[in-house]
């Protein structure tokens, strides 16, 4: 059925804005697509139009949807229902670890029998740590062999080596169609895109070895570390070639170009250190230049749990490796409640650690009572989460404080109420920042959001901000885009 037929056929379920209609039109019929859309911008609708198109073409009759544990549930709830057209037949299977009889059940179901409309399994990333989920997912591609296969939130598999990622690799060998979906495809380095497009074809961008691909496009030097020896990345080239065999197979899109969306208002807030602070912080910095000096740091894990210690003292506490906390005198609570009584309306406050949060929240609700604040962290019940999104978004609910970790809540949420961002604390991880900031910034928006970052000077805090604003500008460069207005 050629595109015309199927275009006069299918009618959307709800209205696309251009840019989706554009981006549908120009890749549904594709074996292999990226959609690097930013967030906010309808990923998922997208997709599940695709979905309806291939369908309405008699191309496919499944589709299975892997997602982060986070979002998974979306595409349940809400993305397949609010979007697929009500003339389509629909069977849905949510993954589940438990073995209960109904979920195995539908299991058999979605494998097994022929239907009308489409079979969906929906799995979360997660499940393809382990060979249960691996099976699942290779018996619904090969019993169902007219299908599409998605990745949302793909640099869930960059890391080329983690079984999960090995598994949806070795699993999309049966997939007739194949997408994925980010909008920061790049949080660390070039080298996150090898495995995210191998997914899509292993020729996707020129080299099936990633270390081809390395050597086309890094700069590897050979270096020592204490008795360790190994090849360190220390720069890389042909990012304009590679840019150009991404635009091939891939739409990227910025809500500034497609969205009339309010600004984005980045602030630093120094919070000065005391002297307990500063007396341990400098002696934990010691110690661990010392380590390094002798070659004691000799993993990955031993450097980052140094730096996570210097943090946790510029929070306001330490925690030993037995687990023991160390309540430290510190600024930075009483700044946070500055900002909190400087700004009306609802916010939201990104914190990196559990004891953080429970502070915060303790402290919120001193103040503003119970009713005022949810926190939102992996903690937290499934069945709640839903629930206290809803009580946010609603303008008339006291909610007014939604306290988190961008891990956990960071992802497929909308928080458009909220026109305050405050990050009590950071970390290096782009992808996570990035997304935990456009949970506010997205379509619905009606106010510029104002994006509030605590600091202690010339701290570790100053350093991971360098390092994010450092990621920023090389993903700019390889996906060819004006380096973006970001806090300085």
């Amino acid at each position: 059925m050629s595109s015309t037929e199927v275009k006069k056929m299918y009618f959307y379920k709800t209205k696309p804005f251009k840019h989706q209609e554009e981006i549908i039109d120009d890749s549904w019929k594709r074996p292999y697509y990226a959609l690097f859309m930013e967030m906010g911008l309808g990923k998922s609708k997208v997709i599940i139009d695709t979905i309806g198109k291939l369908k309405s073409a008699g191309e496919i009759d499944s589709a299975l949807i892997i997602a982060p544990k986070g979002v998974y549930d979306n595409w349940v709830k809400q993305e397949i229902p609010n979007h697929l057209p009500d003339s389509i037949e629909r069977f849905v299977v949510r993954w589940q670890p438990s073995k209960a009889k109904k979920f195995q059940d539908d299991m058999q179901k979605v494998v097994f029998e022929i239907m009308a409309g489409v079979k969906f399994l929906v799995m979360n990333i997660e499940a393809f740590s382990s060979e249960r989920g691996k099976k699942a997912a290779y018996y619904f591609l090969r019993k169902n062999e007219d299908n599409i296969m998605v990745i949302d939130e793909s640099t869930t598999i960059k890391n080329r080596k983690a079984n999960r990622t090995k598994n949806i690799i070795d699993v999309s060998k049966h997939a007739k169609y194949k997408r994925i979906l980010t909008g920061s495809p790049v949080t660390k380095s070039p080298m996150d895109l090898f495995s995210q497009c191998n997914f899509l074809d292993p020729m996707a961008l020129g080299q099936s070895s990633f270390f081809a691909f390395q050597n086309r496009y890094a700069v590897v030097q050979r270096k020592t570390f204490g008795s360790r020896s190994f090849n360190d990345i220390v720069g890389y080239r042909r990012l304009d070639e590679l840019n150009t065999k991404l635009t091939q197979f891939s739409a990227r899109t910025l809500k500034k170009d497609c969205l009339d969306l309010p600004d984005k208002i980045y602030v630093k807030r120094n919070v000065a250190l005391t002297s307990e602070q500063t007396t341990l912080y400098e002696q934990m910095r010691r110690f661990a230049l010392a380590q390094l000096e002798r070659g004691e740091l000799a993993t990955t894990a031993s450097v980052l749990t140094q730096l996570m210690r210097l943090q946790q003292i510029c929070c306001g506490y330490l925690e030993s490796d037995e687990g023991r906390l160390q309540v430290l005198d510190n600024n930075r609570m009483t700044e946070l409640m500055n900002v909190v009584e400087e700004n009306s309306g609802k916010a939201i406050i990104w914190c990196n650690y559990v004891y953080g949060i429970e502070e915060i929240v303790k402290n919120l609700t001193a103040v503003y009572g119970a009713d005022s604040v949810a926190v939102y962290y992996g903690a937290t019940k499934q069945e709640d989460r839903q629930d206290i999104v809803k009580r946010f978004e609603d303008p008339d609910s006291p909610l007014r404080f939604f306290v988190g970790h961008p891990k956990t809540g960071g992802y497929g949420i909308t928080l458009n109420q909220a026109s305050t961002v405050i990050y009590y604390s950071n970390s290096y991880d782009l992808e996570s920042r990035l997304q935990s900031e456009d949970r506010a910034h997205r379509i619905g928006q009606k106010k510029s959001v104002t994006y509030v970052d605590l600091i202690a000077p010339e701290t570790i805090d100053e350093k991971i901000v360098e390092a994010l604003r450092s990621k920023i500008n090389l993903a700019d460069q390889v996906l060819n885009e004006e380096t973006k207005d970001w806090l300085r």
